[in-house]
């Protein structure tokens, strides 16, 4: 595939779009408030998630950047690493995996289950990062390392967050757009997961519906700037001024103790959204932000329709036996 790259080309086909936005209805009547679902959970690759709508962008800089190595970082269950891996395999190159053993006090699962198996099927080379380690310096050495093999090694940021990764989630907030007029709704938020930055950032740049990011790691303030940081590159670069005004807008109440760790909330939301819609979200990103939009409905904060970005992520609920 790698060898069929044209220089017209300004992205990969790697995902099966468009994904489905589809009513969820018993949800709906249970919290009083119309909810739509954006399926990103179903984009076809790799067990489906958001990840990939951005290596379309990113694994096409790392070919034409000449690259045999894609490497890039996580923690344990990264979703975004068992999608680059995945894609790597696709593309044939190779690809190494900078994990962090971030997550403190899950199961032997965790350790081990989950994505961790995806990542060992499709060949990824897995460096493991102790807590307390700096994973930057693992990258570091590691780059150095095999570059002096003779290896190309082309870098993709933590979640695929930057501007060229960004674009994966503009071009999406377009669908979604196209998506909402045909069925007739004019959405009034939408509330998805964010980490890194950058899906929430791409939808900024691709939508004027106003985004929610439900933070499932930092502060509001410390994702905000993250966000606003790649909005503002990305008007720089790509004169995309009709989002200069739009509001970044985060809430960090539902992140608990920690990235990673289950809440109380978070059970609540995945398991409601499995036993009335038979939708299964997971409990490190799409949970939580369910967890969010369950709340602000149930205290009024919102006004529908609102649609949720479901990120996919799903394989992590395997090494979460524990939680469920």
């Amino acid at each position: 595939m790698k060898d069929q790259i044209d220089q017209s080309q300004t992205r990969l086909s790697l995902a099966q779009l468009p994904t489905p936005l589809e009513r969820l209805e018993r949800l709906s009547d249970a919290l009083g408030l119309e909810i739509w679902m954006k399926r990103d959970d179903l984009t076809g690759f790799a067990m489906g998630g958001n990840k990939v709508r951005k290596l379309e962008y990113l694994m096409l800089e790392a070919i034409r950047a000449r690259a045999d190595t894609v490497l890039t970082s996580g923690a344990l269950q990264s979703n975004h690493a068992r999608q680059t891996a995945a894609a790597a395999a696709r593309l044939g190159l190779s690809s190494v995996l900078v994990l962090a053993e971030a997550v403190q006090g899950r199961t032997a699962t965790y350790a081990s289950g989950g994505n961790l198996v995806l990542d060992r099927l499709v060949g990824s080379d897995i460096r493991r990062v102790p807590h307390g380690e700096d994973p930057a310096a693992v990258i570091e050495t590691t780059v150095r390392e095999l570059e002096a093999k003779g290896r190309k090694v082309f870098v993709i940021p933590v979640g695929g967050s930057n501007v060229t990764g960004a674009l994966g989630y503009r071009q999406a907030a377009q669908e979604l757009d196209a998506q909402l007029v045909s069925a007739g709704v004019e959405a009034t938020q939408i509330v998805m997961a964010s980490g890194s930055g950058g899906t929430q950032a791409g939808l900024v740049l691709g939508t004027a519906t106003p985004v929610l990011g439900v933070s499932v790691s930092s502060s509001e303030q410390e994702l905000s700037d993250k966000v606003r940081g790649i909005v503002a590159e990305a008007v720089d670069t790509h004169g995309f001024t009709e989002a200069l005004d739009r509001k970044i807008t985060v809430d960090d109440g539902f992140v608990g103790a920690g990235y990673g760790q289950p809440t109380e909330a978070m059970h609540e939301a995945v398991t409601m959204v499995a036993r009335l819609e038979g939708i299964f979200l997971d409990p490190v990103y799409s949970g939580k932000a369910m967890a969010g939009l369950v709340s602000l409905a149930r205290d009024g904060a919102l006004r529908g329709p609102v649609v949720f970005l479901h990120t996919g992520g799903s394989p992590a609920l395997f090494a979460y036996d524990d939680a469920f």
